[in-house]
């Protein structure tokens, strides 16, 4: 099974920008030779795509550089998390094992059988998980290199009504879920988030997803590497499960790149030192 070399990109911003929008869920392509491990018919994996694709995300960071004043740096997954979730950890510190979907699915968001049973999950996290990791290490590396901090703004979406697979689905669904890290998420960067995400219907914190991403060369360790979760429920800029954007795209679009301008305003030193 060869690499594939479009696997993930790194699309350049401003020189003076700390800010990535890293984008991991928003691809539906899978290479062939993966696509052969994986049970389900194509119609099947077309329906299981359309719930756990977090549509049209990479197109809102496309926009949101084009529209801020400082752009930002984007990192774009360009292969579908059923061939590795980048986001997850890759050995049993990650507690979505308990239902299948540690760095390597083997269930769907129904919890029916993805691949396998028995199936090695080392193949593909050596070939694709690994790779990613590296890259985005490399990214961040560069945005402390060039203006002494980085803010990695995690983009994703999530469904208005919860899907088996979620653990930690009974809380409040708010138009837009904020998840945070006692380490790594300041609270000047939790408010600016809160505020520019004020006028779209309602945020919440950590609920129902928490947490965001950090490259594990930082996690934890380096306090310049800050960090926060944009999910953004699908009902309020998309028709579910799969299908095209609505007028709130627009909406999400301007709050989102009103949190990149302001967190690109700050400066070095003003976040990560919490």
């Amino acid at each position: 099974m060869d690499e594939t070399p479009d696997s993930f990109e790194l699309l350049p911003g401003a020189t003076d920008s700390p800010v990535i929008l890293h984008v991991p869920h928003s691809a539906r392509e899978i290479p062939a030779p993966v696509r052969d491990g994986i049970v389900l018919d194509d119609a099947a994996l077309e329906r299981e795509l359309d719930h756990i694709t977090d549509a049209h995300t990479a197109e809102l960071s496309a926009a949101v550089a084009k529209s801020a004043d400082v752009t930002p740096w984007r990192f774009v997954n360009r292969l579908s998390r059923l061939v590795v979730d980048p986001e997850r950890f890759p050995d049993e510190r990650e507690e979505m094992l308990a239902v299948g979907m540690g760095a390597v699915y083997t269930r769907t968001t129904h919890r029916a059988r993805l691949r396998p049973a028995g199936t090695d999950p080392r193949e593909l996290v050596d070939r694709y998980f690994h790779p990613y990791a590296q890259a985005m290490t490399r990214a961040v590396a560069d945005r402390l290199a060039a203006t002494g901090r980085a803010v990695i703004i995690d983009v994703h979406s999530y469904p208005t009504a919860r899907l088996p697979y979620e653990l930690h689905g009974d809380g409040p669904r708010p138009p837009v879920c904020l998840g945070t890290d006692d380490f790594h998420t300041p609270s000047e960067l939790l408010a600016s988030a809160e505020k520019a995400f004020a006028g779209v219907g309602g945020v919440g914190i950590d609920s129902p997803f928490s947490g965001t991403y950090v490259p594990l060369r930082y996690y934890e360790r380096d306090p310049r590497v800050t960090a926060l979760m944009v999910e953004i429920r699908r009902d309020r800029y998309m028709s579910e499960p799969g299908g095209a954007v609505g007028p709130g795209f627009a909406r999400m679009t301007s709050a989102l790149a009103t949190l990149v301008d302001a967190v690109s305003r700050w400066p070095s030193g003003a976040l990560g030192s919490q």
